[in-house]
C-alpha cells in the first residue's frame, strides 16, 4: 500500500494516463530523476519573460530582454537543473544560444508592450470533494474588454491537428481554477508554441470545465486504487525510450522493487557520498 495523493496537477494528471507505473516512481515514491536538457531550458524561457514582465509595458523591448537573459542564465548556471546535465563550455554555449533564440522567437509572435497582465507564475488551487487541484498559470492578463486570458508558453513544437484538443487540457484544467478561485471563467485560453511560432486559442464553456473535474476525478480515483493495492501498471509508448525509470521497469524486465535504493545512487551521486 502506498500513501494516496491530496492533490494532483495538470501534469500529474497526464503522467498518471501516460504511465501508471512511471507516476508512481515519480509521484509516490518521489524518486530522484536526472534532468533533461529541454525541460531545463524551457524553464530557463519561462524565466526570462518572467522578468521581462516585471517591467513596465512600454519597456518590454528586445533590448529590455537581454537583462533579463542574463540574470536568468546567471540563476541557471548556479541551478542543479542545470548543472547536472554536466554539459562542456560548446554544449552550454549551444544551450543558452538555443534558449535565447526561443525569446526571439517570443516577440515575433506578438507585442508584449501591448499585454495587459495581471499576474506571472499565479499559483492556484482549489478544492474537488477531498482532492485539491492545483497549477501555476504562466501569465494571467486582461483582453480589451477585461476579460481574463490564460497564456501558457511552451518551448517544444506545436502538436499536429490531432492532438491540438489533448494539448489544451492542462489550460483548461487552468480555466476551471480561474473560474473556482478567481470567480470568473477565463474568456480564452492560449498556448504560445515558440519553438514554431504557433499560438492555439480555446474558448472555455461550462463543458469544458465539467470535463476537466469530472476527468480529474476519475484519474484520482484510479490513482488512489492503485495506491491501495500496489497495482501501477507500465503502459508501453513513445515516452519509455526518454524514461528514467526504464531499468526498473517490469515491461523492460526490471524490478521496481530495487528502485527505491538504486535510482537515487545512479541519480544523485554526490548527495549519497
Amino acid at each position: 500500500m502506498y500513501p494516496v495523493p491530496t492533490s494532483l496537477s495538470p501534469s500529474r494528471v497526464e503522467a498518471f494516463t501516460s504511465c501508471p507505473m512511471a507516476f508512481r516512481f515519480a509521484s509516490i515514491e518521489k524518486l530522484p530523476e536526472p534532468p533533461s536538457i529541454h525541460a531545463t531550458k524551457g524553464s530557463m524561457v519561462h524565466r526570462v519573460l518572467e522578468l521581462l514582465f516585471l517591467n513596465p509595458g512600454t519597456q518590454r523591448t528586445i533590448a529590455t530582454a537581454e537583462p533579463a537573459f542574463q540574470q536568468a542564465r546567471a540563476e541557471y548556471l548556479l541551478d542543479p537543473e542545470f548543472t547536472e546535465l554536466q554539459l562542456s563550455p560548446e554544449q552550454q554555449q549551444a544551450f543558452f544560444d538555443d534558449a535565447w533564440t526561443l525569446v526571439e522567437a517570443y516577440f515575433a509572435m506578438e507585442d508584449p508592450t501591448s499585454v495587459r497582465e495581471i499576474g506571472l507564475e499565479i499559483r492556484l488551487e482549489a478544492q474537488v470533494g477531498d482532492l485539491g487541484l492545483r497549477g501555476i498559470i504562466d501569465r494571467l492578463e486582461l483582453d480589451e474588454e477585461g476579460r481574463l486570458v490564460v497564456t501558457d508558453y511552451k518551448t517544444g513544437r506545436a502538436p499536429g491537428p490531432m492532438y491540438q484538443q489533448k494539448s489544451l487540457g492542462g489550460v483548461h484544467f487552468y480555466s476551471f481554477l480561474c473560474e473556482e478561485v478567481l470567480g470568473q471563467r477565463p474568456a480564452a485560453i492560449r498556448l504560445m508554441y515558440l519553438r514554431t511560432g504557433e499560438t492555439i486559442t480555446a474558448t472555455p464553456s461550462a463543458q469544458s470545465v465539467r470535463f476537466i473535474t469530472t476527468r480529474t476525478t476519475a484519474v484520482w480515483k484510479a490513482v488512489e486504487r492503485a495506491c491501495v493495492t500496489g497495482n501501477f501498471q507500465p503502459r508501453e509508448g513513445a515516452l519509455c525510450k526518454t524514461c528514467a525509470f526504464q531499468p526498473w521497469c517490469p515491461a523492460f524486465g526490471g524490478d521496481p522493487t530495487l528502485a527505491a535504493v538504486e535510482a537515487p545512487v545512479r541519480f544523485r551521486p554526490l548527495a549519497v557520498a
